[in-house]
């Protein structure tokens, strides 16, 4: 009975002590991430091929998701302020929900998708086929070559990637509300401007730099920790995804907390 009892507790240490062991060997990667950007000579000739993987490959399913997400903004606005609110509060609810939340958050959960899973199988695959152990042996520095360029990619196109994704939700959310709810350009536009300030923008980009980062850096660890061969790489892969995905969330919490 005791042992019954106590099953769920001990499953909760066990969960526990394997969070927070995961948590460290993430911040070690991290701290020898950071100091392997000395290694410029390593990691520049590789910083443009993985911007081009990261964020230029991205943009189309980047764009796909915010020009039906501005459409459904724009549709559900209608609705709900139907007789009780001006129809241009439309634009307001479009322009500052992109910016603010739904711009962000989905880019970041659709990337963490595509660059998270991409990076964590092409690194595991390389950890079981004993590559990232080659290079360790021939003195090759395996985080500047195979982590940095990856994270300062992420970092450096996600806000470029979640600028156009919000450009094409508001564009979506006028042509919506021009072609579907009777309303002119002026009536969208002055509502999209009316409550606009500029630290909106930069808010959106300090997310989605947070986010940029967390994606790459898990990926990259949970492809450094694959064991197992081809099984591991398929856990290794699922557990990037949905990691940096439960990340993305806390952090868009973060944000909203502590800048907002």
């Amino acid at each position: 009975m005791i042992r019954l009892l106590g099953a769920p507790f001990a499953a909760l240490g066990r969960g526990s002590t394997t969070l927070a062991e995961g948590v460290g060997r993430w911040g070690m990667l991290t701290g020898q991430t950071i100091q392997a950007l000395r290694h410029v000579d390593v990691w520049l000739r590789l910083l443009l091929p993985q911007m081009a993987r990261v964020g230029v490959d991205s943009v189309p399913i980047a764009l796909f998701i915010a020009m039906f997400t501005g459409i459904v903004l724009a549709l559900q606005a209608s609705y709900t302020f139907t007789g009780a609110i001006p129809l241009y509060f439309v634009g307001v609810l479009v322009g500052k929900t992109m910016m603010l939340e739904l711009g962000p958050v989905l880019t970041g959960l659709a990337l963490s998708g595509r660059v998270g899973a991409n990076i964590a199988a092409e690194l595991g695959t390389m950890r079981v086929t004993e590559q990232i152990d080659a290079l360790e042996t021939l003195a090759y520095p395996p985080v500047a070559y195979l982590v940095v360029p990856r994270v300062l990619a992420a970092i450096i196109m996600f806000p470029v990637v979640t600028a156009l994704a919000i450009g094409m939700g508001i564009f979506a959310g006028w042509a919506t509300s021009i072609q579907l709810l009777d309303m002119t350009s002026a009536e969208f536009i002055n509502g999209l401007t009316l409550f606009f300030v500029p630290f909106d923008v930069t808010f959106a980009m300090i997310k989605a730099t947070s986010f940029g980062f967390m994606v790459a850096s898990i990926g990259c660890f949970f492809g450094f920790t694959t064991e197992g061969g081809a099984e591991g790489v398929g856990h290794s892969t699922t557990r990037a995804v949905v990691v940096s995905s439960m990340v993305i969330l806390v952090l868009d919490a973060f944000w909203a907390v502590t800048l907002l």
